[in-house]
């Protein structure tokens, strides 16, 4: 099988990200997902804040030594497992998943181009913005949903844990993207640009 295509996705909390590889998903036949959602480290092993929340929203919640392990095994055509990660969600089963290489892998997270290690194992870095308030209302909906949490904790994550991490990491990472993509709308056309580069 030739090397695979490596393409970095990354933004804010809430910016889309989720939306835009599900859309590229729906287009494209041959492609894997490997998400940092999946690396978080224990909740116990978790750091906090001064107030002793946990902070998941910092380089030492996720096992990214272990992220970019199997990141470099998918590249070279391997089959990973895992267990994946329910956000502490007592509703939601942890399910033991196989991810699979392919010709495409989509590479997505927060921290996804603000890793040196990781960046350079990146064909393609895609960068998703959206306005502040757009972001806050989709992390209220998501996390409500999703997740369990109320929307305190939701509102006190989002001032103390989210826009600290955005202001340093995810902000200053936009500087090595190769692509970036408004999402204050849709994101249909830069979508259909990303898929002809990757059917090329």
């Amino acid at each position: 099988m030739d090397k695979p295509k490596v393409i970095g996705v990354t933004g804010g909390s809430g910016s889309g990200k989720t939306l835009f590889i599900q859309k590229l998903l729906e287009r494209m036949p041959d492609v894997t997902v490997h998400s940092m959602d999946n690396y978080y480290i224990k909740r116990t092993l978790q750091p906090k804040d001064d107030k002793g929340v946990e902070n998941f929203d910092t380089l030492g919640s996720i096992d990214m030594v272990k992220y970019v392990e199997d990141l470099t095994l998918l590249i070279d055509g391997k089959t990973i497992e895992l267990e994946e990660y329910n956000y502490n969600n007592p509703a939601s089963d942890r399910k033991i998943i196989k991810i699979e290489s392919a010709s495409t892998i989509l590479v997505e997270g927060i921290f996804a181009l603000f890793v040196e290690e990781l960046r350079n194992l990146l064909d393609l870095k895609i960068f998703i913005e959206a306005p502040g308030f757009l972001m806050l209302k989709r992390r209220i909906i998501r996390d409500a949903e999703e997740r369990g949490y109320d929307l305190n904790d939701v509102l006190y994550r989002f001032e103390h844990h989210v826009t600290p991490a955005f202001r340093n990491y995810i902000e200053p990472s936009r500087k090595w993207a190769d692509v970036i993509i408004p999402n204050h709308d849709n994101f249909d056309k830069a979508l259909e640009v990303i898929l002809c580069y990757l059917n090329r």
